[in-house]
């Protein structure tokens, strides 16, 4: 550990250089090394002879060379807030904050809530910079207030097109570019008319959404449960009610790690990764075509960093990230399957298996004997026109395992 603190990260506004406070413009000055992108560095004086590093692609080479000049003074020069969504978060996670100071500007969500008079605590707040914009699609309901850190210029095009094929037509969008500067700009429109307003955009920009549904919308819930018809599918899906108490056994706490053995659509893995934005989900699944249902459904319902895994368990089980959580919708019945899945599970580690045959009930009840949980009957009927009336129309009954290991 070094006593003096070699590395400070400075957040700097669009005012420059000018904006900074006595200690922030100190640890710019006195540093022996810099390091930031093009445009921060543009910002130094041209008799400025310091060496400096400009961010590289992949960001990780940059970080590494930061930490080969330990214990020289570096000053990162950063946007805004460097902990808010910046290269700060990614700086402490390989170097102790002991060794470190920062100093943040406003955030860009902090200047968007002052200029929109929004309050930042009642908004929704993310980023799309490296990251796909269908994330945003697990954000949109009615009456939502989203800001949102864009890629660049194309991306409040594609917010309002994503907008506009989830029912949220008329939501109001604002585009708050360069904040803070002489070059600061506020475009308004509405997502069904984007392209009238959301032309020649500054890469550098912030945009803010009000949620309007269309008629008889009102968005997807974020509890388990979705509607069958929010997903595409051949036939190969847990049905709704059974899927809300699936969900409820497997008991998603954030940042877990799921598998999803015999993913089907990949309905379950979806629900958990939507139930908080830490939650991840490996989606195994044989078939190919079921394979882009899965794809296709996390890409609408905003969870696009789904991990799918083609191939059949227990094989396509091997060398995967240790879950924290296993559900098995499909094979159970399939020689090592069980086997594998357990001797992959750690100690607590929660399962959770679904079965519709006997075959399957009598697999179960094998390793009930064998460790212990909780077995359950899940039977589910449908209200359904007969003739001129109405009758209800049994699905077929699930027998649902669910154990921790001990």
């Amino acid at each position: 550990m070094y006593e003096m603190k070699w590395l400070s990260v400075v957040g700097i506004g669009e005012d420059g250089l000018s904006g900074l406070g006595n200690i922030a413009r100190s640890l710019v000055d006195q540093a022996s090394i810099l390091v930031g992108g093009r445009r921060h560095l543009a910002m130094l004086s041209n008799n400025d002879g310091r060496e400096k590093v400009v961010w590289s692609s992949p960001i990780q080479q940059t970080v590494e060379e930061i930490i080969r000049r330990r214990p020289k003074s570096v000053c990162v020069l950063a946007s805004g807030d460097p902990m808010c969504f910046g290269i700060g978060v990614t700086l402490t996670r390989f170097i102790d904050i002991s060794e470190m100071t920062i100093i943040p500007a406003p955030s860009a969500f902090s200047l968007a809530c002052a200029r929109l008079g929004w309050s930042l605590t009642d908004v929704e707040t993310f980023s799309l910079c490296g990251r796909p914009v269908e994330l945003a699609n697990s954000y949109f309901y009615l009456g939502a207030k989203l800001l949102i850190l864009s890629a660049d210029k194309h991306t409040p095009g594609i917010i309002a097109d994503n907008l506009t094929k989830s029912g949220f037509c008329e939501s109001k969008i604002t585009i708050l570019e360069r904040m803070g500067s002489v070059d600061e700009r506020i475009v308004t429109g509405i997502a069904s008319q984007n392209g009238a307003n959301f032309r020649d955009l500054a890469d550098l920009n912030t945009i803010a959404v009000e949620c309007i549904a269309d008629v008889g919308v009102t968005g997807l819930s974020r509890l388990a449960g979705l509607p069958d018809n929010a997903y595409h599918h051949d036939g190969q899906l847990t049905k709704r009610e059974v899927r809300a108490v699936t969900l409820a056994a497997l008991a998603p706490k954030p940042g877990e790690l799921l598998w999803d053995v015999g993913a089907g659509c990949g309905s379950i893995s979806i629900e958990w990764m939507r139930s908080h934005s830490s939650c991840r989900a490996i989606a195994i699944e044989q078939s190919t075509s079921r394979l882009k249902y899965i794809s296709d459904n996390a890409a609408s319902l905003g969870t696009p960093y789904i991990d799918i895994i083609q191939g059949k368990a227990p094989n396509a089980l091997q060398n995967l990230s240790t879950p924290n959580v296993i559900f098995i919708g499909g094979g159970v019945t399939s020689e090592g399957v069980l086997e594998t899945c357990w001797q992959a599970l750690p100690k607590n580690g929660r399962l959770v298996a679904n079965v519709v045959t006997i075959e399957g009930e009598q697999k179960l009840f094998e390793w009930y004997q064998k460790v212990g949980g909780e077995l359950s009957r899940i039977a589910i009927q449908r209200a359904e026109p007969i003739g001129k009336f109405m009758g209800w129309k049994a699905m077929a009954p699930v027998t649902q395992w669910s154990v921790i290991k001990s």
